[in-house]
């Protein structure tokens, strides 16, 4: 099955799907060039499918790794495989797959942040962030409440240099920002604190940040 799974991805595979991936910023060594909505199809197609997923990634191949985070069993996926796969990641898209289509549907996704978040390496803590802006898209049902807990961690990280870091803080901030009224008037103050740092980082997430949660468009969806 797996060797089959890699000939049909290899057959949407584009040279010049490569290198536009490249100018985005994503790293394309061990890639073919396969558009995500192609990867999307296939695992339609596939269904669910834990052990599956642990041999797609063992590939190494970045849209088999992708495609691993689109099947994979969330309720399967163990703790040790998370610790495994975090620290793997080696580009922002693959980092934003793992954490949205598998990290933050398992039992495991509200301590996560936590813990990557202290983490060193610029994937895995770009990770903390994007499961939480993930968190704050999908669990819909969970109470405004429970996402102050992440504010002392974005506030903290919001002085990492680092682009694919100090973006993941942003997207962080910004959708718990977009949840509701309250929490927009919440993480503007926050926004706010965060800009008055000593940080380039800090400023330009700040800036950044309230440009969208200030936004007339945010306000009268949010209404």
């Amino acid at each position: 099955m797996l060797e089959n799974i890699l000939k049909e991805l290899k057959t949407k595979a584009s040279e010049d799907r490569k290198r536009g991936n490249k100018f985005f910023g994503i790293d394309i060594e061990n890639s073919l060039g396969v558009p995500v909505p192609d990867i999307r199809s296939l695992a339609k197609k596939i269904g669910k499918n834990h052990l599956l997923a642990l041999d797609l990634w063992k590939t190494g191949i970045h849209e088999a790794r992708i495609l691993a985070t689109m099947v994979d069993e969330p309720d399967k996926v163990t703790e040790k495989q998370i610790e495994s796969w975090v620290k793997d990641l080696n580009s922002w898209d693959i980092c934003d797959h793992f954490c949205g289509n598998m990290v933050d549907k398992t039992k495991f996704a509200w301590k996560k942040p936590f813990e990557w978040s202290k983490r060193k390496e610029e994937y895995v803590k770009r990770a903390a962030f994007s499961l939480i802006a993930y968190l704050a898209v999908h669990q819909k049902k969970v109470p405004d409440k429970e996402f102050f807990k992440f504010f002392p961690l974005i506030k903290k990280e919001s002085t990492d240099e680092r682009n694919f870091v100090k973006k993941a803080v942003n997207w962080a901030l910004r959708e718990i920002g977009k949840r509701s009224l309250y929490l927009n008037k919440e993480t503007i103050e926050l926004a706010e604190e965060i800009g008055e740092k000593d940080s380039k980082s800090a400023r330009w997430i700040a800036s950044n940040a309230l440009r969208e949660l200030k936004s007339e468009q945010v306000r009268r969806r949010l209404k």
